[in-house]
Order: C-alpha cells, then structure tokens, then sequence
C-alpha cells in the first residue's frame, strides 16, 4: 500500500462521510418533524448537532488537506478546471452547511423549550425548517457535483 493509496483512501472516506452524514440527518430531521412532537424533536436534533460536530465537520476539514496533499503526490496543477470547479462548489456548500449547523442548534434549543413548557413548537421552529430544509437542497447537490467531478474529472 502506498502513501498515495492512503491519503486517496482518507479523502474518498472524507466524501463518503460528508454525503452519508448529511443523508442520514436530513432523513432523521425530517422524520422528526413530522412528528410535531416537540420532545422527540428536540431528542433527534440534540444527536443531530452532535453528529454534524462530530463527523460532518471532522470530514469537512479533513477534505481540504487530503486534496491537497493527493495534488501535491501527483502533481496535478490546481489549474485543472475539475479542481477549481470543485473547489468552488466546496465554499459554495460551505455557505449552506455553516447556517444550518446554527438553525440546527435553534431548533433544538426551540424544541426542548416547548418540550419543557408542555406547549407547541413556536412559529419560528418551522421557519427554521423551511429554511434548513431549503438549504440542504444546493448545499447537498453541490456536494454530489464534488464527488461526480472528483470520479469523473470531465474537463
């Protein structure tokens, strides 16, 4: 095995990570919201926010310097339209993961509080939804673009 085979591997894991992490909150949030029962709500986003630290944003960071690295060992030019596309699409999904890591947190804190009140979640919870909602469309689409770019290296 190779150090190159390695640290390709690592990155690979990283992507699996991000799309598989992202997959699996976005079906255990919306599952909990259709609920409507606050407690179980803020139970799944309290897991939820842990995971997202956790391994989300622990494979987002790894990305950055598995890449690099995977450049540097094959001297591929960062002038690669592939890589430059890519890297583009990483910030812009990073525009979208960063709020909802906050709206996440919002609506847990949100929900414990109705939970704890024994009342309904508060119109604010579900305009953070929508909005969380929203966001994961181009956040995890631009993430799918990434994967598809680093597979596929069309240009």
């Amino acid at each position: 095995m190779t150090f190159y085979f390695l640290v390709k591997f690592f990155h690979v894991l990283g992507a699996v990570v991000i799309l598989g992490t992202g997959t699996g909150i976005a079906f255990f949030m919306l599952m909990a919201h259709r609920t409507n029962d606050a407690a179980f709500i803020a139970r799944t986003a309290s897991v939820v926010v842990i995971a997202d630290a956790l391994f989300t944003l622990s494979a987002v960071m790894l990305q950055p310097l598995t890449g690099g690295l995977l450049m540097m060992l094959s001297a591929t030019p960062i002038t690669e339209r592939w890589l430059l596309a890519s890297l583009a699409l990483y910030v812009f999904a990073g525009l979208f993961w960063v709020p909802v890591i906050f709206m996440q947190i919002e609506m847990r804190d949100l929900a414990r509080k109705a939970a704890e009140q024994c009342s309904a979640l508060p119109e604010r919870y579900f305009i953070l939804f929508r909005r969380w909602f929203a966001f994961g469309f181009p956040g995890f689409g631009a993430t799918m673009l990434i994967l598809w770019l680093m597979i596929a290296k069309p240009f």
